[in-house]
């Protein structure tokens, strides 16, 4: 099946994947464009997964300042290379999740960075609140567990779906550049400063 030239290089602006990765794609796709951008994002996922266990020794430290100084944010984003750090993209993403954070205020970044006691104060509300309903022992703990991920996605970075495009997730953000650049991309630490 011969591929449109435009396809290609509309799908190609869209994802950063190689012309053999994007010819690939649409021809799994049948030459349709929602399939193929399907394709190349799980793709993604699945490059981000792997390389997620890279040493990241590199990165930087960028700042965000939002509603005339009255919220900064400082944050520092790790990367495996010098040479990702410089790049444009990278720059890009780093602004991307500060400009996240100060929006969405999280406390943490992931959900292993809870400490145990702030977990345990939020587990003893929702038992508290699960204790009035009259339901099984299995469906009370399924309610518990729906409460913590719910809990997870309000406090923790990765977790938060992203303030530019709420059908993913920041994790998401940072996988989609992972599988573009190439390199594991993390996020070291962060804080947040409202007047």
């Amino acid at each position: 099946m011969a591929i449109a030239l435009e396809k290609i290089q509309k799908l190609r602006e869209q994802t950063m994947a190689s012309l053999n990765d994007v010819k690939k794609a649409l021809d799994e796709a049948e030459g349709d464009e929602e399939k193929a951008l399907f394709i190349l994002k799980k793709k993604g996922k699945i490059i981000a997964d792997k390389k997620s266990s890279r040493e990241t020794k590199a990165g930087i430290i960028t700042s965000y300042m939002h509603g005339e100084g009255r919220i900064g944010v400082l944050l520092e984003l790790k990367c495996e290379t010098d040479f990702v750090a410089r790049n444009e993209e990278f720059k890009e993403l780093a602004h991307d999740i500060a400009l996240h954070i100060a929006a969405m205020a999280p406390q943490y970044a992931k959900p292993e960075d809870v400490p145990e006691h702030a977990l345990a104060v939020e587990m003893k509300m929702f038992e508290e609140q699960t204790s009035e309903l009259k339901k099984p022992a299995e469906i009370v703990k399924q309610i518990i567990e729906g409460k913590v991920k719910k809990y997870y996605d309000e406090v923790c970075l990765l977790n938060q779906p992203f303030v530019k495009n709420d059908t993913m997730t920041v994790k998401d953000r940072i996988a989609e550049s992972v599988s573009k650049l190439g390199e594991n991309i993390e996020v070291g630490r962060f804080a947040r400063f409202a007047m």
